[in-house]
């Protein structure tokens, strides 16, 4: 079982453009999706579609359309009640793929709702294989919360893997913190933001210097940096080797929750035992499938192509 979290999750509303956005224009869209999102929303879709059994925590109502949405496609669920609708955010994504996003803010946390969803994590969590901590946080949670919980799981005795996929201060917040995540999956912008550089053009351009600058991220716990480079594939750095894989070029539908799904296709390699390279590949697989999708779709493992993806061992 894979447990996720989206703190801050979202009805994804997606509209794709005949031509370039233009700002102050008015524009006709050519299609249009609408999908439950946030990025453990993201990830558990993906692994239920998949066959992976997951459940996902969310913070919501059971009547509300993120929530109903999941039912609908058979995503088991755990809510907690907020009392508030949850958060839309709308991508614009241009002929050539490019996006726009416009991202609602979410539901407000007193102490007392955070506390309800700490217990809610420590106690669906027994027994998983995975937890995996994702996305941004909504206005009241600290950006250690992550670093916080990872704590609190670590302090009830769950004794499984945990992944964390978000960025800025709270990525930054979760590697500085005393308990670590098994798994981090940053972008090249997340990759600089924990380093503290501003080149994430040339980590994404080069597979050798993100492996070197990800390297350093290993240790006390983190046994993963699974860094994704965009349309460049992704590295994996590992105390037992450092593997780089592209997928060849696919028709670019929409980037939104590509990387969510290359973090699903991690999750599923994983589970079925896969060594670290063939972990590698799915994610990449699982990514550009995902890309080629509209919106926010997730793929099936049956709709990704690995036999088209490269994978090589990095010697730094």
């Amino acid at each position: 079982m894979i447990i996720t979290l989206t703190a801050n999750p979202s009805l994804d509303r997606t509209i794709e453009l005949g031509a370039p956005l233009a700002h102050g224009a008015v524009q006709r869209a050519v299609g249009a999706v609408q999908d439950p999102g946030g990025k453990g929303v993201n990830i558990s879709r993906a692994l239920q579609v998949s066959g992976v059994p997951t459940l996902a925590i969310v913070p919501g109502e059971a009547s509300d359309p993120v929530l109903t949405a999941l039912q609908a496609v058979d995503v088991e669920f755990a809510n907690l009640p907020t009392g508030e609708p949850i958060r839309s955010n709308i991508t614009v994504v241009d002929p050539d793929g490019t996006t726009t996003k416009l991202n609602a803010p979410g539901t407000v946390f007193d102490a007392e709702l955070r506390q309800k969803l700490d217990e809610l994590v420590v106690e669906r969590s027994k027994g998983a294989d995975w937890v995996v901590l994702a996305g941004s946080l909504p206005p009241g949670l600290e950006p250690t919360y992550y670093s916080e919980l990872v704590a609190a799981l670590r302090a009830s005795g769950y004794d499984g893997k945990i992944a964390i996929d978000t960025s800025e201060a709270p990525l930054i917040a979760t590697v500085a913190g005393e308990h670590k995540p098994t798994l981090i999956k940053p972008n090249s912008e997340e990759l600089a933001q924990l380093t503290g550089s501003d080149n994430w053009e040339e980590l994404e351009a080069s597979p050798e210097l993100t492996a070197r600058t990800a390297q350093k991220l290993l240790g006390d716990g983190i046994e993963y940096v699974l860094a994704t480079l965009g349309g460049g594939g992704a590295v994996l750095v590992t105390e037992q080797g450092i593997w780089h894989a592209v997928h060849e070029p696919i028709q670019v539908r929409s980037t939104v929750g590509a990387g969510d799904s290359s973090l699903s296709g991690f999750l599923i390699a994983h589970t079925r035992g896969e060594d670290a390279p063939g972990c590698l590949v799915q994610a990449v697989a699982h990514g550009s499938a995902a890309a080629a999708l509209p919106g926010t779709r997730m793929p099936s493992l049956e709709q990704t192509t690995p036999e088209k993806v490269t994978v090589r061992q990095l010697q730094l």
